[in-house]
């Protein structure tokens, strides 16, 4: 399936995130904004129109119940009802039963008013809304269809009643209800307007269910009802939640401005929040830019709402920038704000920079919250500083702050990666028992550690788990499945993973891009990446950013087209900005993958250099490649400045030294880090093992290779390839063949094939001990042996026997 991967990857269709939106209004009047409101736009402005009006006044934005309203946010049931309508909503407040028979009391108010159907329409208007505020929703709703089921429904229903009931319904939670009466009132004839169909849209919205929301969107427009200021920003907010690809954003702008809607400072503050979820951060501030130009002045949100942009886009010194800025125009930061800086420079690796910022906070009277130590703990967790991150999570517990299920994500993320199983599911179960609402963060949490560790059956279970506790995949759930089925080596599932994601109609977005990338390149698959990375540089949808750069790097190391590689590699280096530390961390990675000692170096000077801190996966890269070529001294040196920076090590760190001794004079070593890596809590891999049994192979130390074996299987790993392979070599370089065709026969009664490296060893040591014709006949009668085996396999045996 993935030699079928189809280009390019977007599709038309958009797709619902997990959160709903905020902003939830409609206006009680037509005529809530001025005809021309300020839209002055520079010639390149990503907003231009071809009309320009000159700057005025800046219109409110409106809410319900705030809009026009005396009382101040007080019972709209007083604003505009006759003493007989007050009498009837006091009467109604008083039932406790919602289900009480309310039509005598409905027909009183109609006798008394003298069958003035305007002034019944208006007093049964207040009575709705008086009841909507104080939570009376269902007799409310009795009153709307009392309206309804009125021989004269036609003149009662003109007006906001219809929207009044829709967000009645919406805040209920009812919006299947309030979509089941939209559809009846068009049959009745009833006329739908602009604000019953804005009602509509943000209750949908409301509820996360954003394709519903654009779809009525759509039907709307269709219907010939022109939509409003708020109707676009309603709109253009769940756009953003559910990351919409920037260009449609703009069509929309456009297709607004184009109607004679011009954008006003909650457009613009909407806008730049549409750029998180992609981290478009120079889309955001062209979007500031044009903000000022058009005369809107930034408020505390517009400061926020790009700080965040910048956080999430790990933007630091853009942040800084900003919030100087925020503050010579008179915006004091608040916890937000120094939230989203502190989140700028942890993303970005600058775990010390981000602790000084909390410090200044601190000093300037603003007190952490939970999201403070949240963002700090994961910061840690990212770069491998585990002791950090728990004297955080100490620190916030001791004063008083309960985790959030963000908190408890990253813990699980943490205990997960470090294959502490036990520790990561008791925090799950915890959440389960109601410590936390389970989010579907968590579960893509699950999905991402089991993929992590290569875990596939676990992938799976997890996530039909996570569909029958009534999660409904997501973007981000799909993404973490591509790159957790990829990390398994399955990239045919990967694929048939981002297929079943764009039948459920998501549209591929920078992350999705980035986790394709990412699995084709962890099968080496270079030219297919770079298929995609030509893509997302010549459209304009979905940019490459570093961790795109990233994963070519890795596609090119994995297929050892070092040529590519060190080709990318210069046009990263003489860039016309400095390489992103996220770069130079992957150009570590690379070189130390493909044993070039001298651009791993240069690389790691140039990460330190530039003032960057290296992470736990970096310098065990470093790790790694001093260990490959023995060089102990230095391979110790970068352990030494590992533990004296407080980062813990992993077992990667662990099976890289193990490697490093078992391929040395003192290859006893190997087995004394074996055991520290037990006596440190964690548990060692397959490839420790391996590893240790290489070491006592390798220096004729069988039984203690058996023994270390033996230890393999009761901690619950089954021997691989790797493991028989390593003893068939051993044993039949010491002329012990019986001893290896035996290994042979076990491993393929445990299901393991024997391949091409696993007969080379016997013919090999059969040809150097000068027993060709036995060596021939073995490959003879292999068949016997290995029934799987092909002639064609069998012929490469037997040239490799002559040409010895």
């Amino acid at each position: 399936m993935a030699d079928k991967l189809a280009l390019p990857l977007l599709l038309p269709g958009p797709s619902p995130p997990n959160k709903p939106v905020l902003y939830e209004q409609f206006p009680l009047t037509q005529d809530t904004h001025p005809k021309n409101p300020p839209s002055r736009t520079s010639p390149n402005s990503p907003l231009k129109t071809e009309q320009s009006p000159p700057p005025l006044v800046m219109s409110k934005r409106v809410r319900l119940g705030k809009h026009r309203d005396p009382n101040r946010g007080k019972p709209w049931a007083l604003e505009g009802l006759s003493s007989k309508g007050q009498e009837i909503l006091h009467t109604l407040l008083s039932f406790e039963d919602n289900g009480v028979r309310i039509d005598g009391y409905l027909v009183q108010l109609e006798t008394q008013l003298g069958f003035d159907l305007e002034a019944l329409r208006v007093d049964l208007l207040g009575v709705i809304k008086g009841l909507g505020f104080h939570k009376r929703r269902e007799m409310a709703l009795n009153v709307f269809k009392w309206m309804q089921s009125h021989k004269d429904f036609g003149l009662l229903l003109k007006g906001p009643v219809v929207a009044v009931i829709f967000t009645i319904l919406g805040k209920e939670g009812r919006v299947s209800d309030a979509d089941a009466l939209l559809q009846c009132l068009s049959i009745d004839g009833v006329a739908i307007d602009v604000y019953a169909y804005t009602s509509m849209i943000t209750a949908w919205a409301a509820v996360g269910r954003y394709k519903k929301a654009v779809s009525i969107f759509e039907e709307m427009e269709k219907e010939g009802c022109q939509p409003t200021l708020i109707t676009y920003n309603v709109v253009l907010n769940v756009y953003g939640k559910m990351g919409v690809q920037w260009s449609k954003i703009l069509e929309l702008v456009d297709r607004m401005k184009g109607r004679g809607v011009h954008p006003d400072s909650y457009t613009y503050n909407t806008l730049i929040s549409c750029c998180r979820r992609s981290c478009l951060y120079e889309q955001a501030a062209r979007i500031f830019d044009e903000m000022k130009l058009a005369g809107f002045a930034p408020d505390k949100v517009t400061y926020n709402t790009l700080l965040d942009v910048y956080g999430k886009s790990r933007r630091p010194k853009e942040a800084m920038k900003l919030l100087k800025e925020m503050e010579r125009n008179g915006f004091s930061p608040s916890i937000v704000s120094y939230n989203a800086l502190i989140s700028a420079y942890a993303t970005y690796g600058l775990l010390d920079e981000a602790h000084e910022i909390k410090h200044q906070m601190v000093a300037r009277g603003i007190e952490p919250d939970v999201v403070t130590y949240t963002t700090l703990l994961s910061g840690y967790e990212r770069v491998g500083k585990d002791d950090s991150a728990m004297k955080m999570y100490e620190e916030m517990t001791s004063r008083g702050f309960k985790p959030n299920i963000c908190t408890y994500n990253v813990l699980i993320k943490m205990h997960g990666n470090r294959r502490n199983f036990a520790e990561m599911m008791r925090i799950f179960e915890q959440l389960k028992s109601g410590e936390c609402t389970v989010d579907i963060v968590t579960w893509n949490t699950l999905l991402g550690v089991f993929g992590q560790n290569g875990m596939a059956s676990e992938v799976a279970g997890t996530f039909k788990e996570m569909k029958r506790a009534g999660f409904i995949p997501e973007r981000d759930t799909f993404n973490t499945l591509i790159s957790a089925y990829s990390r398994c080596g399955s990239l045919d599932e990967a694929m048939a993973v981002y297929e079943r994601m764009l039948e459920a109609g998501y549209i591929p977005e920078l992350s999705t891009y980035n986790a394709v990338l990412a699995a084709l390149a962890r099968k080496g698959r270079w030219k297919d990446a770079e298929k995609i990375f030509s893509e997302m540089k010549d459209g304009n949808r979905c940019k490459p950013n570093e961790l795109s750069y990233s994963s070519l790097l890795h596609a090119y190391a994995n297929a050892k087209a070092i040529e590519q590689m060190c080709t990318l590699s210069k046009e990263i280096y003489s860039g016309p900005v400095e390489p992103h530390p996220l770069l130079l961390r992957a150009l570590v990675l690379v070189n130390s993958k493909s044993n070039l000692l001298v651009e791993t170096e240069r690389a790691f000077l140039e990460l330190r250099n530039r003032g960057y801190s290296p992470d736990r996966t970096t310098l065990n890269a470093m790790i790694s490649i001093y260990g490959k070529r023995k060089m102990i001294a230095k391979a110790n040196e970068i352990l030494h400045f590992m533990k004296e920076s407080g980062f813990t090590p992993s077992v990667a760190t662990y099976n890289s030294l193990i490697y490093m001794y078992s391929r040395s004079g003192t290859f006893e070593r190997s087995e004394e880090i074996l055991r520290e890596i037990q006596a440190k809590g964690l548990k060692p891999d397959l490839i420790s093992y391996n590893s240790v049994i290489s070491a006592y192979a390798r220096n004729d130390q069988m039984q203690d290779a058996s023994r270390i074996f033996s230890e393999m299987k009761n901690s619950g790993f089954h021997p691989d390839i790797i493991t028989y392979n390593i003893f068939i070599s051993s044993y039949a370089a010491r002329s012990m063949f019986v001893e290896a065709i035996n290994v042979i026969k076990c491993m393929i009664e445990q299901g393991c094939r024997p391949n091409q490296n696993t007969y080379n060893s016997i013919v090999d040591s059969y040809c150097k001990h000068g027993k060709r014709d036995e060596a021939t006949l073995f490959v003879h009668d292999l068949q016997k042996l290995d029934r799987r085996i092909s002639k064609e396999e069998r012929d490469l045996l037997l040239e490799r026997i002559r040409n010895q």
